[in-house]
Formats: structure tokens, sequence, C-alpha cells
């Protein structure tokens, strides 16, 4: 091959994620035998992301353990894994068949024939004052996990800015250390776009009797320090002194290269129930996409989950090749914070109102989420057998009756359909 040749790597897989390795794995499981490669600009093979502010935090996971799979796979699977390459350009040469050419930063061109997008998303910044400090941290990747592991070593004072899963799972990890933390968010509750009042309420409680400072409605206007961070000023005029910072407000998806494509983009990559974007020639799955409620297929929703990004990933494979699968899945989430595990199944954005199913004084309990009448959803804190019965419920497209499930002496097994009931069991 001449060296002006671009490789020829079939089909391109771009970004080395969950969902990527999983369109990968997914294409070789339904038969697909042309060439698969998987391109990430990480140095690392795909990797789990979720231990990265819990476990991995504490430094009770090794780093060798987040590999999603071993050094043998790639290789047995005929999947070309590509690390430490950012894709920078893309083009189609044919937009009908999807195929065409990308190009990396380190300069290689690369010939494919199919395509999937997969490249997540980064960090939202902020851009307040002395927010180029040292000591301020975001939470993305191992390297960063890395670094803010290092300097809560030394540390004695944090400061979280943002009240989210992440922000409140690095809160939890840092108190556990000894430290001294504050959590600060702007909304008027912790957690907000995730989980109703009562659930937010007790969160905020649960931390401050673990020693963690919660201030809500406070927003960041400075971070204040010479060249590393030593406050950090709020609006009401209170600065709360900080040797580390870290700085948890949400996620970015990566658009760009959709956008070259000229794919449609509306708060990430839009794509329908099949993952196909609105060229369908070409897939995309994961952080970076914003898809049909999962469930009942209305409306447009970006999902953040590991959950999402595999099945997401399976669908968008079948895709690929022109097979169809079944769509249709219960979006499911998980949060520990200290020795609280808040479960989430479906989506509870809508709700008309919610019943709770415990007391959340006994730091066991769920909240079910109901619309028109009918459960779209439930969290459960310490509760793992509710959060599977509403589980399967949902996945079975059925519901539990508003007036009951809040009576924990009948069980939710007991309010199921006979044969939803029998298969949970």
């Amino acid at each position: 091959m001449n060296s002006s040749d671009p490789e020829r790597v079939g089909t391109l897989i771009v970004g080395a994620s969950q969902a990527g390795l999983q369109v990968a794995t997914s294409l070789r499981e339904l038969g697909a035998t042309d060439p698969i490669t998987l391109i990430g600009g990480e140095a690392r093979p795909p990797y789990q992301r979720p231990p990265l502010s819990k476990r991995f935090l504490q430094g009770d996971l090794p780093e060798d353990r987040l590999a999603l799979r071993g050094e043998g796979f790639y290789a047995s699977n005929a999947i070309e894994l590509i690390c430490g390459e950012w894709v920078e350009t893309i083009r189609l040469t044919d937009p009908v068949t999807g195929s065409g050419e990308a190009l990396t930063r380190g300069g290689r061109r690369l010939a494919f024939t199919g395509l999937a997008l997969t490249v997540g998303g980064t960090p939202r910044r902020m851009r307040v004052p002395g927010h180029g400090l040292a000591g301020i941290h975001y939470l993305r990747d191992v390297d960063d996990a890395l670094a803010l592991r290092h300097d809560l070593e030394a540390a004695e004072r944090v400061v979280v800015v943002g009240g989210g899963f992440v922000g409140l799972e690095a809160a939890a990890a840092a108190r556990a250390a000894g430290k001294d933390v504050t959590v600060v968010e702007a909304a008027d509750r912790l957690m907000a776009r995730a989980v109703a009042p009562a659930v937010s309420g007790f969160y905020a409680d649960a931390h401050r009797r673990r020693g963690t400072a919660v201030r809500l409605g406070a927003t960041v206007t400075a971070f204040t320090g010479d060249e590393h961070v030593q406050g950090v000023e709020l609006s009401d005029g209170a600065t709360l002194p900080a040797d580390v910072v870290v700085v948890g407000i949400g996620l970015e998806p990566r658009t760009e290269l959709a956008e070259q494509l000229g794919l449609r983009v509306d708060r990430g990559i839009v794509v329908d129930a099949d993952a196909r974007t609105s060229n369908p020639a070409i897939v995309a799955a994961g952080d970076c996409t914003v898809l049909p409620h999962p469930l009942t297929g209305q409306g447009q929703v970006r999902i953040e989950s590991v959950q999402n990004a595999v099945s997401q990933a399976q669908v968008a494979a079948a895709s690929l090749l022109g097979l169809s699968r079944e769509t249709r899945s219960v979006p499911w989430f998980w949060s520990d914070q200290a020795d609280l595990k808040l479960q989430i199944a479906g989506l509870s954005a809508g709700y008309d109102y919610c019943v709770v199913r415990g007391d959340p004084a006994t730091e066991q309990f769920s909240v079910f989420y109901y619309k028109t009448g009918r459960l779209i959803a439930s969290d459960s804190v310490n509760a793992p057998r509710d959060y599977m019965v509403v589980r399967k419920v949902l996945g079975d497209g059925g519901t539990l009756p508003p007036d009951r499930v809040g009576d924990e002496l009948v069980s939710l097994k007991d309010l199921m359909s006979p044969s939803t009931s029998t298969a949970v069991a």
C-alpha cells in the first residue's frame, strides 16, 4: 500500500467507551465478519467509569481491575483497538452507505465502510475568576481520579461544587477519608434533576449526619488563591476555605464530529429508537446521544448511565447490520454514597405525584413515581428488593396500585400480576 493511502479499517467505532466496546462486541455476537476498529483518545483500553468517584477514588479498587475486558479479548474477537489517538475530522465519501475517511490528531488516515459514534462527553467547566488554579478537579477519566486522589491525601478542607451523583459520591469518599467537606449546590435541593424532594431532603440530612456540610441555593462566584486554590467565594458573600475543589456540574456531550458530518444535534447527537442518526447509515450510542424515551418512545431524553450505553450500543450494532432488535428497555441508575445505595428504575421526569414506602429515618425506603395513575419510576435507598420489583414491572409494561404500594405490610410481589410475580421470585 502506498504510504499516502489510508488504512482500511472496516467498521469504525469512534470512542473507546463502554458503549463503543459494546458495539464492537455485539457486532461479533451478531455474526459480523468484516473488520472492526475501535479507536479512542485515551491511552488505556476501555474501562469502567462509575467506580472513579466511588471505590477507585477511595483506593479500594486497583487500576488493573477497571478494565472492561482482558488483554486477549480484542485479538480473539478480531477487534482492532487503537488507543491514544483522537479522531479530529471525519468526512463521508458515500453518505448512503456511511463509508468515508477519518483523520486522527496524530495524522493517521482511516478509511471506513461503516461508522458508529460513541464519543461520550466532557465535564461541564466553570469559568468564574480563578477557575484555572491548581487543586480544582473535574472527574471523568482515570487520570482525573488519580490526580484527585493524590491531592486529597494532603488536603484537610474539601469543597465539592455540585450536588449531583458525582459530586455527592466524591464528597462521601473525601469524608470517609476524614476530610472536612462542604457541598455547594446552586439549586434548592440535591440531585434535583433525578429525584423527588423527599429523596433530596433525605440525602441532605444523611450527608450532614455523616459530618458533611451542605449549602443549598449557593452559587460560586470565584475561586481564590495564588497558584493553588485556597478558597471558594459564594454569591452570599461567604468564602469557604479549600485545599481541594471538586467540580461536578454536569456533562457536555461531544458533538463536534457529528456536526462535521451534518448530523442533527440538539443537546446531544439525536438518534431514533434504533440508534440511527439523522443519516440512517450512521449510528451513535451512549452519553453523547439524545434518544426517544426507552419505555414510551415519546419525546427526546439524554441518559447518562451504563445501562443505557450497553443497551443502546446493542441496538446500534444490530442497525449497522440491517437487523432488528427489541429497543424497549427500563433505564436504571445507581449511586453509592457512603453506606447509602440509591437505585433508580425508570425515568421520573414529568411525574404527577409520588408515594413513599418505608421510613426515611431508617435509611431504608423507596419512592414510587406516578403519571396519570401509572407507575413510571422508583427510587430505592438500601431497598434492593423494591428496586428489582419495579424494574420487572416496568419492563413488562405493568404498574403497581398507588393506594397500596406505601403499605409496608403488603408485599410488592403480591401487588404484581401472577406471571410477573413468578418471574421475580
